[in-house]
């Protein structure tokens, strides 16, 4: 089910990744961060789901699904550097931001700042061509919502 997902991914240069390919990308990296810290919380688990509906338009069952399926295929996605490249080549520069707030939403859904998290944040706020002003500003929306 995941295989040609897997195999753009672990491409040496992936390909802008088709609409449903990035989409569960984008779920998958959700979970992973959301597992960072050991904690699969179902603040978080919440959070994603509330992410994927305002981000796609997607009604309850749709989101469970694809959330399902994201959990399942991060268990198997690439290390965390290609997995958000192929993000990052699948997501609009103007749309990065607004990515980064959704996953410092994540990060921040079950109340814990935790250092594994936190490095995450960094790793792909770098990989997605952001500074650590802009994830800082991010981070800054997320809380406010």
């Amino acid at each position: 089910m995941f295989d040609t997902l897997l195999r753009r991914l672990l491409a040496p240069a992936p390909d802008r990744l088709p609409e449903p390919d990035a989409r569960l990308a984008l779920a998958a990296l959700l979970v992973r961060l959301a597992r960072t810290d050991g904690l699969y919380s179902a603040e978080e688990v919440e959070r994603i789901d509330r992410v994927l509906a305002a981000r796609h338009g997607l009604g309850p069952f749709e989101v469970a699904k694809l959330r399902s399926e994201a959990e399942d295929f991060e268990s198997l996605a690439p290390d965390t550097v290609r997995f958000t490249r192929a993000i990052k080549a699948a997501t609009a520069v103007e749309d990065r931001a607004e990515l980064m707030t959704a996953l410092w939403s994540v990060a921040l859904a079950d109340g814990l700042r935790d250092e594994d998290e936190d490095r995450l944040m960094r790793l792909v706020a770098n990989l997605l061509g952001l500074t650590d002003v802009e994830s800082a500003q991010a981070r800054q929306r997320a809380q406010a919502t």
